[in-house]
């Protein structure tokens, strides 16, 4: 790729800060929603928690195929909006758009087919009342796959335009349709497991529709224009599956691994479900402006691959990581000193309690020191099209470390919930190094998405 140096700054530090800012309060919004839903289902009692959080751990896995998808459309169309070429970008949309949905309504309708073999297939070992609130859960939540794809897509491609604020906006009346939702159907109505399902459902759908509403404005620097008239184009589509298909593989396949340990965690019993529940929560909320800044990085490195300017895409990359590093140490050191309050926030007993909040006193330290080398980094090289590389690193420590020391740590030396966190920590300290590696290499440079 030839490199050249661009005489204005890709980025502004001002508009650094209105691409990240939103995207950070949107990450906010959805793990305090998240905690806001598993606080009013654990009136129904621990089962309907437990139910919940397993099916969760499998929405994630069926998820992640199409939100891979959304990636890949950004990557795709934040590098066509670097070369200042708005048509193909346009196009770009449009293919993302169709893919994604087909998918989720392929995903969703095998999921409605296949609800309680699914379940029994990855947790065999669970207590009935647990499964019968995750098959209510699952079958209500396959619903609303294809809503989500096109909220994760409309998300995704107005990131890459650097509006981060239509998601956010989409994103909070989403969640307020959510808790309200379940404010009157677990509370009101008193229908439990059934009535969180419903409102997500409820909420997922206006999202979708409002995106699809938002992408046809013509003033957008990507609009979606003609879609009820299918137009394929197979040149564009394979640039998206090019990052889509290694990204979903990689995140398919360490979804499969979770569910594996997630299999594991539940025959230490029902309070090793909760606790790890919990713990999953308030842990989220460490890594959330990381995760914020992480999807940033997906466009600004994408703009200037685009461009063609190498130097800026290591200079922005190099600072990124900075501020995730800025924000994990401050948030980690904040919420060490709430989690004993947060995590009385659940209503769980004692034992519940305070195995969630020994793992977390242990993550809140590695974390800072890990986690971003080990996810925000590879982003910069997936927008620059070095996908498959990210995707084998991720899939032989996540095999090797995260799943092989689960067992040995968790249930050989018998540390249980805590073993299986430490196996977790280790896979991040391993992804942290090769990334990184690589990152100061060049060969992640020579990579390319989009035709030249």
């Amino acid at each position: 790729m030839e490199q050249k140096t661009l005489a204005r700054p890709m980025f502004t530090g001002r508009e650094l800060w209105r691409l990240i800012l939103p995207l950070v309060a949107e990450q906010l919004l959805m793990v305090t929603v998240g905690m806001a839903d598993t606080v009013m289902v654990s009136s129904v009692g621990e089962a309907a928690v437990s139910g919940i959080s397993l099916v969760d751990q499998v929405n994630v896995l069926l998820i992640q195929i199409f939100a891979a998808l959304a990636t890949g459309g950004a990557v795709v169309a934040s590098q066509y909006l670097g070369r200042r070429d708005r048509e193909n970008a346009c196009r770009s949309a449009k293919q993302l758009v169709y893919s994604s949905f087909g998918m989720a309504v392929l995903i969703g309708t095998l999921v409605l087919l296949l609800n309680r073999r699914i379940l029994q297939a990855v947790f065999d070992n669970v207590e009935p009342e647990v499964m019968r609130a995750a098959e209510t859960y699952f079958w209500l939540s396959a619903l609303s796959y294809p809503m989500l794809a096109l909220y994760n897509a409309g998300a995704a491609l107005f990131r890459s335009m650097g509006n981060s604020r239509v998601s956010l906006f989409a994103s909070a009346i989403m969640n307020v349709i959510n808790i309200g939702g379940n404010a009157f159907l677990i509370y009101g109505l008193r229908w439990g497991v059934a009535g969180a399902g419903t409102a997500t459902f409820a909420s997922r759908a206006v999202a979708g529709i409002m995106m699809l509403a938002l992408l046809h404005k013509p003033e957008n620097p990507i609009v979606l224009n003609r879609l009820l008239h299918p137009e394929w184009d197979g040149g564009i589509l394979r640039s998206i599956l090019r990052v889509g298909v290694p990204n979903g593989l990689e995140n398919g396949i360490f979804q499969v691994g979770k569910l594996l340990v997630a299999g594991l965690i539940t025959t230490y019993g029902t309070a090793a479900i909760a606790a790890n529940a919990i713990a999953n929560n308030v842990a989220t909320m460490t890594n959330l402006a990381g995760s914020a800044i992480g999807l940033a990085m997906i466009t600004v490195v994408g703009r200037c691959i685009g461009a063609g300017d190498l130097a800026a895409a290591r200079r922005y990359t190099r600072l990124l990581l900075a501020a995730v590093y800025v924000s994990m140490w401050a948030t980690n050191i904040l919420l060490y000193f709430l989690a004993p309050y947060l995590v009385r926030f659940y209503a769980m007993p004692q034992q519940t309690a305070d195995m969630a909040l020994l793992v977390l006193n242990v993550n809140f330290i590695l974390s800072s020191l890990f986690w971003p080398l080990s996810f925000t980094t590879p982003n910069a090289l997936r927008a620059a099209g070095d996908a498959k590389f990210t995707m084998t690193v991720s899939i032989i420590s996540m095999w090797t470390f995260r799943i092989g020391m689960s067992y040995v740590l968790g249930t050989w030396l018998h540390m249980g919930l805590l073993g299986v966190w430490a196996a977790m920590q280790i896979d991040w300290i391993v992804r942290a190094i090769f990334f990184s590696l690589r990152f100061h290499g060049h060969r992640w440079e020579e990579k390319h998405v989009i035709d030249t």
